[in-house]
């Protein structure tokens, strides 16, 4: 993190990706990621999606530049995007704590391999990915907490440790 921004997905901050691999469940079919779910709904025919349930994000990737994109796909992607990402944080609530735990840090998606609808390269982009993890990020704020049963287990950060004790005192 540099200058209140987390500017990469990996390391430390590798769960914002949707290459890290957690399962999520997205329209009723379980995935190991958020990339095979996500490309999963570029399907025209909705049965095929179970194709991608068992890939891992680079399989997914692939089978998704290779499949006929449904018609209104440049409309809804953000959308899905969206609707996936908010899966994998209200499904993991480790994975939410985590990235509660960025506080205000503006995420941005910077990449090396020319994306710049999802993140940016060299600054700039889009960075779809990074705005929408921060309003999901803002969200999950607003609720009451993510499954306070985290809040006994031990952690690192002791700071983040209180604040979940601290929010679970509500329930």
């Amino acid at each position: 993190m540099k200058d209140n921004k987390i500017d990469s997905f990996t390391g430390k901050y590798e769960f914002l990706s949707n290459f890290y691999v957690a399962p999520v469940i997205f329209e009723g079919l379980t995935y190991n990621n958020n990339e095979a779910a996500f490309q999963a709904q570029k399907c025209i025919d909705p049965n095929d999606r179970s194709k991608f349930t068992k890939l891992n994000p680079t399989e997914a990737k692939k089978l998704g530049r290779e499949i006929q994109l449904r018609k209104d796909w440049e409309q809804i992607k953000i959308h899905v995007m969206r609707g996936v990402v908010e899966a994998k944080f209200t499904q993991n609530p480790e994975l939410a704590w985590k990235l509660l735990d960025t506080g205000d840090t503006y995420l941005e998606e910077g990449n090396t391999w020319g994306d710049r609808i999802w993140g940016t390269v060299d600054g700039q982009g889009a960075n779809n990915l990074g705005k929408i993890l921060m309003v999901v990020r803002e969200n999950l704020r607003q609720q009451e907490t993510p499954d306070c049963r985290l809040s006994k287990r031990s952690v690192s950060d002791k700071r983040s440790k209180s604040n979940r004790d601290t929010n679970c005192e509500r329930d």
